[in-house]
């Protein structure tokens, strides 16, 4: 059992990987093992919805997303975690999510998503939502904590004073555990949900 662990910040050290190591270190003593990347500091571009990717299996754009995708479709769980800018993520990991779940056309139902928001007063509410919609979109069950999943701090270091949001992030990463393993054992009692053929509308009639 492994989950991927996506820092959206662009400083590999500073609060959002302190609230993500908290979260990693839970997971880890729950026997769940973690890849850790820090992606906010790469160069990723947009999608151009060219469509490449439904005859390439591919993104058209052959960087990180493409090295990632073998990663994410291998993982039981996908933690995500970003600052806040303007109420929002920060562009370079939603950049990187568009392209990362549009291009892989694997079955993503049953992994299980997480997402993290850190921020140094407001906006985290926001940025949680933004980033949890690539979960439900995608059959992937959201794991929860004791509060919404956000730390707070500005300088580098300050999210450690947040005792209440690095709790949180325990609780995180004990509740993503659990639902890795009851997804193992219904997976493996029950098989999982059956599908209907997809009905596309482009509007409502």
């Amino acid at each position: 059992m492994n989950v991927l662990i996506l820092n959206g910040s662009p400083h590999p050290n500073g609060n959002t990987a302190i609230a993500l190591r908290e979260a990693e270190k839970a997971l880890n003593a729950e026997g769940v093992e973690t890849s850790f990347l820090t992606v906010g500091n790469r160069a990723i571009r947009g999608c151009i919805a060219c469509g490449h990717c439904f005859q390439a299996g591919k993104c058209v754009f052959d960087d990180l997303v493409n090295e990632l995708a073998p990663q994410f479709e291998a993982a039981d769980g996908l933690l995500i975690g970003s600052p806040v800018y303007y109420a929002s993520a920060n562009a370079t990991l939603i950049a990187l999510l568009h392209r990362l779940f549009y291009s892989t056309h694997f079955d993503k139902s049953m992994k299980i998503g997480a997402s993290v928001a850190v921020c140094r007063r407001g906006g985290a509410s926001a940025t949680f939502d933004e980033m949890n919609k690539f979960f439900t979109i995608s059959g992937m069950p959201v794991a929860a904590s004791q509060y919404w999943n956000s730390v707070h701090g500005r300088a580098p270091g300050e999210a450690v004073q947040d005792l209440e949001g690095l709790q949180t992030m325990r609780t995180l990463g004990k509740n993503m555990a659990f639902l890795i393993k009851s997804v193992a054992l219904g997976r493996q009692a029950y098989g999982l949900p059956e599908k209907e053929g997809w009905i596309p509308t482009n509007f409502i009639r």
